[in-house]
């Protein structure tokens, strides 16, 4: 998402529109703004298919909370990325995702 510049003749609102967009527009288009919280989701050994409701492939996720002890967990290709997100743990835990 981009801020519209509405084309004008008024050349000051021109500049102001142009100032504004550029200081807004990497603002809009920061991929974090579409982000969500998968809550609670359990973890077992090994590869974990999660959907992320995102509906489009995942710029990034954060694990943002971890129950359950130490866990390493990484993340392995998906053959549906817009659907799922696989991640691999080393422990039984329950975390949440921040999915963008």
């Amino acid at each position: 998402m981009s801020l519209p510049i509405f084309h004008t003749e008024i050349k000051e609102l021109a500049m102001m529109e142009t100032r504004w967009a550029s200081q807004l527009n990497p603002i809009l288009s920061n991929p974090m703004n579409s982000s969500y919280t998968l809550k609670d989701v359990q973890l077992s050994v090994g590869s974990n298919t999660i959907n992320h409701l995102q509906g489009k492939p995942l710029n990034g996720y954060i694990i943002t909370g971890m129950r359950g002890g130490f866990s390493q967990i990484y993340d392995e290709p998906s053959t549906m990325p817009k659907l799922h997100l696989i991640l691999n743990s080393s422990a039984a835990v329950v975390v949440n995702i921040l999915v963008y």
